[in-house]
């Protein structure tokens, strides 16, 4: 073999562990109920990210806006890595019009130099996790939001800081979409389904991660029928920051898009000292998902809510959700 064909073969076993190494990493991604609804394929030089129906919330999500809003995260989770193993990619989205399943495709470019942050960056997605407990804290400092609202920006979305008026607002809302949800039968046994004990193994959301007492926040966080094991303050929480993701449309493409700029928006605020909370409620129920819209007054399509507080005084993190195994959600070729 000549040197020349000898060194494309290494560039092609390194591209390859590169992606292979993208797939594992985009599995820390956050996701709706810890549902995982991604499949990635790997294959030469490309990683072709699916939706994976079979992981989907029917009821809570019947449009898949909120899978496909996941399966951006881990796309934007992929990237990550591969960045911080030194290659630039070419991203192809919604690649297959024929198949709208088909979310993107990576394809490695050519070698980057490796920063530092590059590779922090990579660690800060192992450390991410859902806290649900009201975190008693101080304001967050105004150039911590406005570098998440940058990093947002750079992944393709938007993100609308509310105003402190606009909070109750979004708290009336949300409590609006909880007991619409609560009162439906078919989502109250959806819910059973992906929590607890009784849930998929490596998946959905475990008590211990659940809140064991009703949280005192402004904005109610997510409503499970019960109460977890997760321990929480019985202080008021008073120094979160509220915002709106959101796109310039309300379609697939655009639902994927959010959830890349999620997880840029997430990583950014872990590296700044804030914890982070999606709360997709008022998103899952269209009469809410409108009073989301007003509050963006024509910026565009609301995507999710999120919220932001200062890290836990205490650093006692809450215990991360299982992970599927790489064989239930990676294809190697």
């Amino acid at each position: 073999m000549s040197s020349e064909a000898s060194t494309r073969a290494a560039d092609t076993r390194a591209e390859a562990r590169a992606l292979s190494a993208a797939a594992t990493t985009a599995g820390y991604a956050p996701s709706i109920h810890n549902t995982q609804p991604w499949r990635w394929s790997v294959s030469g030089d490309e990683l072709d990210l699916y939706l994976d129906h079979s992981r989907a919330l029917d009821v809570t999500d019947p449009d898949s806006r909120l899978a496909i809003v996941s399966c951006g995260a881990a796309l934007n989770h992929a990237l990550v890595s591969l960045t911080a193993d030194g290659w630039d990619a070419v991203i192809a989205r919604m690649p297959n019009p024929d198949h709208p399943d088909h979310l993107a495709r990576l394809r490695v470019d050519r070698r980057i130099p490796v920063s530092l942050e590059a590779r922090r960056r990579r660690q800060t997605v192992e450390l991410r996790h859902t806290d649900r407990r009201p975190i008693v804290g101080t304001p967050i400092d105004a150039d911590k939001l406005d570098a998440i609202v940058a990093a947002v920006e750079s992944a393709g979305a938007g993100l609308h800081l509310l105003h402190p008026d606009q909070v109750y607002d979004l708290a009336s809302a949300a409590d609006q979409a909880q007991r619409a949800e609560a009162e439906d039968l078919a989502w109250q046994k959806e819910v059973t389904y992906w929590t607890g004990g009784t849930r998929p193994l490596s998946s959905g959301i475990p008590d211990a991660a659940i809140p064991d007492e009703v949280t005192r926040t402004t904005v109610p966080g997510r409503d499970f029928g019960y109460l977890g094991q997760l321990p929480v303050s019985g202080e008021h929480e008073d120094a979160a920051a509220f915002a709106i993701l959101y796109g310039p449309e309300d379609g697939e493409a655009d639902w994927l898009r959010a959830g890349e700029a999620l997880s840029a928006a997430w990583l950014t605020a872990i590296e700044l000292g804030l914890s982070v909370l999606p709360l997709s409620a008022t998103i899952e129920v269209a009469v809410t998902r409108e009073r989301m819209r007003g509050l963006l007054s024509g910026l565009g399509r609301p995507h999710l809510v999120l919220r932001f507080t200062t890290g836990d005084p205490a650093s006692t993190a809450a215990p991360h959700t299982p992970r599927l195994p790489e064989a239930q959600v990676i294809e190697r070729f």
